[in-house]
C-alpha cells in the first residue's frame, strides 16, 4: 500500500522583479511504499531541495498532486500546516537543528509539548525509544556537551517520538565522520526494520546504498530508479555508483531500471 504518492508535480519559480521563470520540477511522479526505505540523489541543482520542501509541506507545487495516506498535502490550509507536520512527518537534517538551551530530553519531547501530550505520555514514549537509539545516559545532557553522532540520534528521536507516518531526512550524514555516519546508517536500517518508513535526500552514495530503492533526479525529473533487490550494501553501492556515472555522463537509463 502506498503512504505517499506523488502525481505530476510541478514548481515554477517567478522572480519577484522580472525576469526568466525557473522550472525546478518537471511532472515529478513516484510512490513510496508503507515500510519502505527510499533514498533521491541527484546533482546539485536537480531538484532535490525543491522535492523535500515539497513533500514536507514548507512549500506548495505549481502542479500536480501530492498525497499522503491520501490526504493531499496541497489543499491542506495553512492553519493546520504546521500541526499536520507535526502530527505526521519527522524531520532529520544535516545541522541536527537542536535548541541548545534544552536538555537532549527536552529536545526530543519537543514536538509532543507542542501537540499538548500529557507528560506521563511523554515519558511513556520516551524511554523505550531513549534506549532503543542508545541515548538514555545523555538525556539530561545539552546538544554542546555532546557529540555530532550523538546529537544526530537525538535528532532521529526527535523525529520518532511523534509515531510519524514518515520520516524525511535531508542529508542526515553530511556533518557526521565516517564512523557517526557507520553508526547513523545502521539505526536507519533499524528503525525501518521495525516498520518506518524513511525518504532521505543525499549525495552520499555510502548513505543510499543502506535504502531499499533509490530515485535519481535530473533537470527536475524523476528519471530513473533501481531496486537493491538481494544485493549487498556494497553490491548496491557499486549499482548506484554506476548509475551516477552513466546518468551524468550518457544521460541514459541503466538496463533494468525504470525511467519515468
Amino acid at each position: 500500500m502506498s503512504i505517499l504518492e506523488v502525481k505530476g508535480v510541478r514548481k515554477v519559480y517567478v522572480p519577484r522583479f522580472g525576469g526568466s521563470q525557473v522550472e525546478a520540477l518537471k511532472n515529478v511522479t513516484f510512490s513510496v511504499e508503507e515500510g519502505e526505505y527510499v533514498s533521491i540523489m541527484g546533482e546539485s541543482g536537480s531538484g532535490k531541495t525543491t522535492l523535500l520542501n515539497i513533500l514536507a509541506a514548507l512549500d506548495r507545487p505549481t502542479g500536480g498532486v501530492v498525497l499522503l495516506d491520501g490526504q493531499d498535502l496541497t489543499k491542506i490550509r495553512e492553519d493546520r500546516v504546521a500541526a499536520f507536520r507535526r502530527d505526521c512527518l519527522g524531520f532529520v537534517f544535516q545541522e541536527f537543528n537542536l535548541l541548545d538551551t534544552f536538555t537532549i530530553e527536552d529536545n526530543i519531547l519537543l514536538p509532543l509539548v507542542l501537540a499538548n501530550k500529557p507528560y506521563s505520555q511523554m515519558q511513556k514514549r520516551l524511554a523505550p525509544l531513549a534506549e532503543q537509539l542508545g541515548i538514555t545516559d545523555l538525556l539530561k545532557k545539552y546538544p554542546y556537551e555532546i557529540s555530532g553522532g550523538q546529537k544526530q540520534r537525538a535528532a532521529v528521536a526527535r523525529a520518532l517520538i511523534a509515531g510519524p507516518r514518515l520520516v524525511l531526512a535531508d542529508e542526515p550524514t553530511g556533518a557526521l565522520d565516517s564512523r557517526a555516519t557507520d553508526e547513523l546508517l545502521r539505526l536507519f536500517e533499524q528503525v525501518n526494520r521495525a516498520g518506518q518508513t524513511i525518504l532521505m535526500v543525499t549525495h552520499s552514495v555510502k548513505a543510499a546504498s543502506h535504502a531499499g530503492r533509490v530515485l535519481f533526479i535530473k533537470d527536475g525529473e524523476v528519471f530513473h530508479q533501481i531496486y537493491r533487490g538481494n544485493s549487498t550494501n556494497d553490491q548496491f553501492y557499486e549499482k548506484i555508483s554506476h548509475a551516477l556515472t552513466l546518468l551524468t555522463t550518457t544521460g541514459a537509463p541503466l538496463e533494468g531500471g525504470e525511467r519515468r
